[in-house]
């Protein structure tokens, strides 16, 4: 058995949706089908939620409609006259979920508010596909990925309970596969004990095609992306950028740890645990070899691995009354950012002073201020970016760096880290 996962760029219209048919048609074993919300969804989803979440509700409920709209046009090009009214009647439930869900909104929880809303992206594009599927004769059946994995009330960036999603996910999806029946589930998406949705954290559909795959014991995991395999940088971002054949799991979970976005961090360490290889293919032409990451890549020369993240901000926190920042000021600064659950991207302390690259999110940004300025003297450099170099070269420093303003920068022998204004 394999986990193949399929992001937002893979759905994007329906006709990407039907070219993805003799990509799980192939196999002649059952599949654990992964899929993303349709691309630019989660964004749309969002929007909703900023609306209601500042009073906007008549805003809100239009952006809804729009979402649905817009669900109901892609269903009417993929689906006969016949599949098209099965779908409508099932997503007509999730459409008026999501107007009652923007109704309940409270701005004091966005978080939770958040991921009562966005989680409804996976379920829309996994039931039209499940549509899809049946009406191709593709024996499948569609699981609500809220019932398999269970996780705490950290909204946004859940973590899932191991030993209960596990047995969840065996007692649920095992049968299914015994009969030689696929699945198609939700990335990206589970539930409290109250049965509460949560997010498991932006690109966390790679981190549920992990768990599946060591859960149920696959063979390999592929997600299926609009480019050839694993590049050294985001084609978006940087010109000539290099295919990687074959990299180590350590190499890309430094990667995602600063934050490329081709893997989610917690992806790799279920496959890594459990020697289950993951495959980046493309499913624009299924014939282009890919990347495989695993265990061994021995022999291999790496290219600069590049990784850029905008949108940041660089907090300096400094003790009132100049004293040493040891372990006592450390301890208290952490305890701050884990408190406000925020990812440090980058750290360095000097005699007195405290420095930390995170990403910029408002809200949790004004909250820990608010705390650390109580004790200490914070400033701040918003609009910053971070630059990542793995196996960095002298010549692609500078060819980076010319014209750049930068606020601080850290190197080791393989690595390179750059805050640039």
């Amino acid at each position: 058995m394999n986990v193949y996962k399929f992001g937002g760029a893979s759905i994007a219209t329906p006709e990407r949706m039907q070219a993805l048919l003799p990509v799980i048609t192939a196999p002649e074993q059952p599949l654990v089908i992964v899929v993303s919300a349709m691309g630019k969804m989660t964004n749309a989803l969002e929007a909703i939620v900023a609306a209601a979440c500042r009073d906007a509700k008549e805003e809100a409920h239009e952006l809804v409609r729009v979402l649905e709209e817009a669900h109901v046009n892609y269903m009417r090009s993929l689906l006969s006259p016949a599949f098209f009214e099965k779908a409508l009647a099932v997503l007509n439930v999730y459409f008026t979920e999501l107007q009652w869900a923007v109704d309940d909104v409270d701005p004091t929880r966005y978080d939770y508010s958040y991921d009562q809303i966005v989680c409804i992206g996976e379920l829309l594009s996994t039931r039209i596909f499940s549509f899809y599927l049946e009406q191709e004769g593709y024996a499948h059946q569609w699981v609500d990925a809220r019932d398999l994995f269970r996780t705490d009330e950290t909204w946004r960036d859940a973590r899932v309970d191991w030993s209960i999603s596990e047995k969840q996910v065996q007692q649920v999806a095992g049968p299914i596969l015994n009969n030689q029946v696929s699945i198609v589930t939700q990335g990206f998406i589970g539930a409290t004990a109250d049965n509460a949705s949560v997010t498991l954290g932006r690109e966390g559909s790679d981190y549920t095609a992990a768990m599946l795959a060591a859960m149920l014991k696959a063979e390999a995991v592929t997600i299926w992306k609009d480019v050839e395999g694993l590049l050294n940088a985001d084609p978006k971002l940087f010109e000539h950028t290099v295919k990687i054949e074959k990299i180590t799991y350590r190499e890309v979970i430094e990667m995602a740890y600063y934050g490329a976005q081709v893997i989610h961090p917690k992806t790799i360490k279920p496959l890594q645990n459990n020697h289950i290889p993951l495959y980046v293919k493309c499913f624009l032409d299924r014939s282009l070899k890919g990347t495989v990451i695993q265990n061994d890549a021995t022999d291999v020369a790496y290219p600069p691995i590049i990784v850029w993240k905008k949108d940041q901000t660089l907090l300096q926190v400094t003790t009132r009354d100049f004293s040493f920042i040891t372990e006592v000021n450390l301890s208290r600064i952490y305890q701050s950012f884990a408190a406000h659950n925020i990812k440090i991207n980058l750290i360095q302390n000097a005699a007195i002073s405290f420095t930390a690259c995170v990403d910029n999110n408002t809200d949790k940004l004004h909250a820990i201020i608010a705390e650390l300025e109580r004790d200490y003297i914070v400033k701040r450099n918003e609009g910053a970016s971070l630059l990542t170099i793995r196996h960095y070269t002298p010549e692609i420093l500078f060819e980076l760096m010319k014209d750049k303003l930068v606020l601080l920068e850290q190197k080791t022998r393989t690595t390179v880290q750059v805050v640039v204004g």
